[in-house]
């Protein structure tokens, strides 16, 4: 059975991504810091092919072993979605040094581990997606940590297709532009659909970052 392997599955964009693929026959490894949240979105998909994992991304021993559980029960991944952000409003000069490099271990380094773990058997195996939920197509003042850590999400995209794409890995970022609600223009379930569209893009259609 081919599989999901979900980081940073919340109420949201996470659990609805999530939903998505289990509707599509998918087993689903999902990971997040909290029991509570973890345990929820498994319930909530209702389906015995569902492992719930925790693990903070900022802890990279622990993150991995997350990861190694899944694969060991459900095996390589098709599909790995990094869905982890620390979302505040902070402005140049509010924050410490080590509160920005806090902000970038979720933004971006759990991403960096996440992939570093899977995407090599994934272009081993010759096939799967790495897709990583975006945000900021413009920076804003008010969020500059998150608006620095959504730059550094494009970077690594490009850096993971051109270090794994030529092996059939699809790297691709969903930016998300406005604020996620149920009946809003970034409705979780409409979003859902484009990280399931991309995953079945053929290679020569393969975008690298959708703006929604």
């Amino acid at each position: 059975m081919s599989g999901l392997v979900l980081v940073g599955v919340g109420p949201g964009i996470g659990l609805a991504v999530a939903r998505r693929f289990v509707r599509e026959g998918m087993s689903a490894g999902l990971v997040a810091r909290s029991e509570g949240t973890v345990q929820a979105a498994a319930d909530a998909l209702g389906s015995s092919d569902v492992l719930p994992v925790t693990a903070d991304v900022t802890d990279e021993v622990g993150l991995r072993s997350a990861l190694d559980r899944v694969v060991g029960a459900h095996g390589v991944p098709d599909v790995v979605v990094y869905n982890a952000a620390l979302i505040q409003a902070d402005r140049i000069g509010d924050l410490t040094a080590q509160q920005h490099l806090d902000a970038w271990a979720v933004n971006v380094v759990g991403a960096i581990t996440t992939a570093a773990r899977l995407a090599p058997a994934m272009a081993e195996r010759g096939s799967g997606s790495f897709l990583i939920t975006g945000g900021m197509p413009v920076p804003k003042p008010d969020y500059a940590s998150l608006s620095i850590g959504k730059a550094g999400v494009r970077t690594l995209v490009t850096l993971l297709d051109q270090q794994y794409g030529a092996a059939g890995v699809h790297a691709a970022s969903v930016t998300v532009s406005g604020g996620v609600a149920p009946g809003s223009g970034w409705d979780p379930e409409d979003i859902a659909e484009h990280y399931w569209r991309l995953h079945r893009q053929e290679p020569a259609e393969w975008v690298h970052e959708l703006v929604i």
